[in-house]
């Protein structure tokens, strides 16, 4: 996979990052790729935000993975500052390549260059693979997550 490039997420890879956010069961019920309107506004907010790294795994010029990195300064833990994995999707063509691997070293790797002394991720309920794959990186499921939908 040398010929791999993890590079923060353009304008113009809108597209396919919300292709992949909706092809899976659960986000094929949540997102809406027919209408890239409300994608585009928040990646504006995404884009001027240092605290946001929203990245693209490029092959052969064509955007295969994606994940979002959010750095969270805080006070807890000492005034530890932790990381959060968000969105990670592998194109249906890489599954099983590596590349989400190489996709979640790449995140520990850069929490660790923004000083972070935590990464955490959450991953739903149903994803028993994903579960799975998060503790054969080195993940603990050491909480239980709560959401709230507004």
């Amino acid at each position: 996979m040398s010929d791999l490039e993890i590079r923060r997420a353009a304008a113009e890879d809108i597209p396919a990052i919300v292709a992949m956010l909706a092809d899976d069961p659960l986000g094929a019920q949540r997102e809406s790729p027919d209408d890239l309107t409300p994608y585009r506004d928040a990646f504006a907010r995404v884009a001027v935000d240092r605290n946001q790294h929203l990245v693209v795994a490029v092959r052969d010029s064509e955007v295969i993975g994606t994940l979002h990195l959010t750095i969270i300064p805080g006070l807890s833990r000492r005034g530890a500052t932790r990381s959060l994995i968000e969105a990670v999707r592998v194109h249906a063509d890489a599954r099983g390549s590596g590349l989400g691997t190489q996709l979640i070293r790449w995140a520990v790797e850069e929490s660790r260059r923004q000083n972070c002394q935590l990464v955490q991720l959450t991953s739903d309920a149903s994803r028993t693979d994903a579960h799975r794959f998060y503790e054969r990186l080195g993940f603990a499921a050491s909480h239980v997550g709560f959401k709230m939908a507004l």
